[in-house]
């Protein structure tokens, strides 16, 4: 599983990264890293759910960081 943030900074200067591939999954931050560790938290935790729901099986997963 290969997950893609994505991250811009909105007109009122706060930072999104939202996470491809998790519908959802996004979060706020006021630098562009508070914003991206926001969200790849908030996705490894929606991960760790999903195993334990057992609504997915376990499978190797990649992270990466991509500028809007």
């Amino acid at each position: 599983m290969n997950l893609h943030i994505e991250y811009e900074q909105e007109e009122d200067g706060r930072w999104l990264a939202e996470v491809g591939g998790l519908p959802g999954v996004l979060a706020y931050g006021n630098t562009p890293d508070e914003a991206m560790v926001k969200a790849e938290t908030l996705a490894l935790r929606v991960l760790a759910e999903k195993l334990e729901e057992e609504e997915s099986s376990p499978q190797s997963i990649t992270i990466s960081f991509v500028a809007a």
